[in-house]
């Protein structure tokens, strides 16, 4: 079986989502909303991070040498990048900010959910109950994540196209 492949990508794609969850809430520190809920949905991806570096062990991956970290921190050279263009983000529209933050979170998190299906439908073949249980515990998160970003951006595209 491959699933240490998928899990490890999915781990990959969820640690990329709650990165940029906190970047956004970040930068829109002013916009309690998006703030407070950005960094909510940040915990979850979180929690499933944590999660699937427990599933990892169990299929193996720490015997590959793939051991996934349950913490998955961002690199420094990453963190000096988003600095660079976190500095350049104050010069634009705060809405036209959030616009773009939404655009690049909306597909972040599609991929995630794409990546939550694959484990999902090999552990209900395979029966693994263990991983088919992570997968309907978790996947329903990364769609509300999902349908956030999207009612945040038909919410906020109005206002921030037609001022």
């Amino acid at each position: 079986m491959k699933l240490d492949l998928v899990i490890s990508e999915l781990h990959r794609s969820e640690g990329e989502l709650a990165h940029l969850l906190l970047r956004m809430s970040e930068r829109h520190k002013g916009d309690h909303e998006t703030y407070h809920v950005a960094r909510d949905l940040a915990g979850w991806c979180h929690d499933h991070v944590r999660e699937l570096a427990e599933a990892g062990k169990e299929h193996g991956l720490d015997q590959h040498g793939l051991d996934l970290d349950p913490s998955h921190d961002v690199s420094v050279a990453e963190r000096l990048r988003e600095k660079a263009v976190d500095r350049l983000g104050r010069r634009s529209e705060p809405g036209l900010l959030l616009l773009a933050d939404l655009r690049q979170l909306y597909p972040a998190a599609s991929e995630v959910s794409l990546d939550w299906e694959m484990p999902a439908q090999a552990a209900q073949a395979a029966k693994q109950r263990e991983l088919l249980a992570l997968t309907q515990r978790r996947h329903p998160q990364t769609l509300r994540q999902l349908r956030w970003a999207n009612a945040r951006l038909k919410e906020s595209a109005p206002q921030a196209l037609l001022s």
